[in-house]
């Protein structure tokens, strides 16, 4: 079974953006501050942004580059994999 490859910069944008909203929401759990409520709502807004600029760029390499194609289109996808965390999320702010 071959290991599925990643580019470094958007594996470490998809876990970066993945454990900062992770603890945001935790911390809004815990505390139930509204610190964290506005603190989450600039982070979508920041993270959305920077991963949408990431997405592109490893999207447009992957359908220029003919070299190592696979690595890009891969670690596009794993950032597209931020949105269904972040809906989760999403409901579980809505439900408390």
């Amino acid at each position: 079974m071959k290991n599925i490859k990643f580019n470094p910069i958007g594996k470490n944008t998809f876990l970066i953006s993945w454990i900062f909203g992770t603890v945001i929401l935790l911390g809004f759990l815990m505390t139930q501050s509204v610190f964290f409520a506005w603190m989450g709502f600039y982070y979508v807004i920041a993270a959305c942004i920077f991963n949408l600029i990431v997405f592109f760029s490893e999207l447009l390499i992957f359908v220029t580059d003919v070299t190592d194609k696979k690595s890009h289109g891969n670690s596009a996808l794993l950032i597209l994999l931020n949105i269904p965390v972040a809906l989760l999320y999403l409901f579980i702010f809505i439900q408390l």
